[in-house]
């Protein structure tokens, strides 16, 4: 027991070295406990993983996790509010972008769709990812909190009363569930995922092809109805100059009676000449409708060529701008020294000299991988995607050949049907050239009419100001609507001024029907009726 007065002795010295060892330990404890690096608003909405509940803030937390858990938390929290001051920083560059964008493009609606771009600011978030990756990969020692504790209640007992006590614990625990899952059971289930999409691929497949190899009973029907209607009504689709046709009028021509061809040209815009390539008045009405269905289609491919380069141009962007590069270092050192030769400094020594912990941490990485690698479509791929369209386009506008040759294939089955439609359409034609002018009056009227109506003063601006819109604005002949040339004939009646092409003039036998009194009109010396409108036989 020679010792103990020794120490009691050496009271006063161990008093100033505690003291000497708390000052030295303050600094490393205010590291531990500063809040410093983020906000209380970057706390709300992380889990806390050992108890499973939300945590409200760094108070609520300490008094329910660990020193160590405590501390990955507040490194989680930095990193989240290193994160979120990244986005934050993102959103004001596509805010202060998009007000460039709305100051440098002065049209209304045109700098509103340019500048669309730029409100894209949801894409900021993808710097998420980052904070995902901190969060698992925290550089911290596994067992720092433990000596930390060990540390903090050892220099906080020196003023009391000394004592030490050493304790090793070996921790097993469970891998975390799911986990454990083997690769042959992944790749079980990877394989019966895939085999049960291809099958349902399979079955999509096999119905379309059920439903395409029915298609010919939706040919058959519309052949079927189309003859029904060719032999039951006479004026069913009767609107074809064919050869009888034309064998009819020449055969008139022989015999000196009065023909047909060659037709009006108001005749021939109800008329079909099967033997010209080009798409005539008739059928302009179907080709235009057809033209309309495929509008849908057409306007989804602008929209979607547009779209993808909207997407490029907005992803090109964040990978040129949303670059960030981290730097993470960190030190932790404890060192105790005890001086002396003393029992007392040697047994300080051997106990709180094995607490001696150093690390030096350095982690440089960046976001690089996590950025989006945007693809331009090349020109190959836009044909690709447009030559489908076009081919639609081509087929609707052969379609209106392909009525005509609806009329080929029963006329040839039933002649005798053909012929009598033929004569049947040659006499209604005689019919209606012995009334031409009494038929065609109110038409005319009615477009004299609208021709001595004031034009809106945009047209009247457009006419004078742009000559290439002249060829449009033009006015037309009231029976054909051809557009005037200096060959146009214009009535010299007063507050008439009716335009007529020179053959629509002949036709009229130069009388116009605007000012010409309908008793006139009617009249035996103005009426193309004569002996010669027999019907054909």
């Amino acid at each position: 027991m020679l010792w103990l007065p020794s120490m009691q002795g050496s009271k006063e010295s161990l008093k100033a070295e505690t003291q000497n060892i708390s000052s030295a330990f303050e600094d490393l404890d205010a590291q531990v406990k500063s809040e410093t690096g983020y906000s209380p608003e970057d706390a709300k909405g992380l889990e806390d993983t050992d108890q499973g509940k939300e945590t409200r803030g760094a108070p609520h937390i300490r008094l329910h996790l660990s020193t160590q858990k405590l501390y990955e938390l507040k490194t989680k929290l930095r990193c989240s509010h290193v994160v979120n001051q990244g986005i934050l920083s993102c959103r004001r560059w596509f805010q202060r972008k998009h007000e460039q964008c709305m100051e440098s493009i002065w049209v209304p609606l045109l700098k509103h769709l340019l500048c669309l771009p730029m409100k894209f600011k949801f894409f900021c978030s993808i710097a998420k990812v980052m904070e995902i990756w901190c969060r698992n990969r925290i550089p911290l020692e596994g067992n720092f909190g433990q000596t930390y504790d060990s540390l903090n209640q050892s220099i906080r007992s020196l003023d009391k009363e000394f004592s030490a006590k050493i304790d090793i614990k070996e921790e097993k625990r469970a891998g975390l569930l799911g986990l454990n899952t083997s690769w042959e059971h992944v790749s079980t289930e990877v394989r019966d995922y895939v085999e049960r999409q291809e099958a349902r691929l399979e079955w999509a497949l096999e119905l379309l092809r059920v439903l395409l190899s029915c298609t010919f009973l939706m040919v058959l029907r519309a052949s079927f109805s189309y003859m029904d209607s060719y032999n039951q009504d006479i004026r069913f689709d009767n609107i074809y100059i064919s050869t009888y046709f034309c064998q009819i009028d020449e055969r008139r021509k022989k015999l000196g009676k009065r023909t047909l061809l060659p037709l009006r040209k108001a005749e021939e815009t109800a008329v079909i000449f099967p033997c010209k390539p080009t798409i005539q008045a008739s059928e302009m009405r179907n080709a235009v409708t057809e033209l309309l269905e495929t509008l849908p289609v057409l306007l989804l491919l602008v929209v979607l060529c547009f779209l993808d380069w909207v997407l490029y141009s907005v992803f090109n962007t964040i990978r040129q701008h949303s670059f960030l590069q981290y730097s993470f270092r960190s030190s932790h050192k404890l060192e105790v020294k005890v001086e002396g030769d003393s029992m007392l400094a040697r047994l300080l020594r051997k106990t709180i000299g094995a607490l001696n912990t150093s690390s030096d941490i350095g982690v440089e990485t960046n976001n690089m991988p996590c950025l989006p690698q945007p693809v331009c479509l090349d020109a190959r791929a836009y044909w690709r995607a447009t030559l489908p369209i076009v081919l639609l386009i081509c087929l609707c506008l052969a379609q209106a050949f392909g009525y005509r040759l609806r009329r080929v294939i029963v006329a040839f089955y039933f002649p005798k049907r053909e012929k009598k439609r033929a004569l049947f359409f040659y006499n209604e034609l005689l019919r209606k050239r012995a009334a031409f002018t009494q038929l065609r009056r109110a038409a005319i009227l009615r477009r004299a009419r609208e021709q001595r109506a004031p034009r809106h003063h945009v047209v009247d601006i457009l006419h004078h100001r742009c000559p290439l819109l002249h060829r449009w604005l033009r006015r037309r002949c009231v029976v054909c609507q051809a557009p005037e040339t200096p060959e146009s004939y214009v009535c010299p009646t007063p507050d008439c001024e009716a335009v007529y092409c020179q053959s629509c003039w002949d036709d009229m036998r130069q009388r116009c029907p605007v000012c010409t009194p309908r008793e006139e009109l009617s009249s035996s010396a103005f009426s193309d009726s004569n002996d010669d409108t027999t019907y054909a036989e």
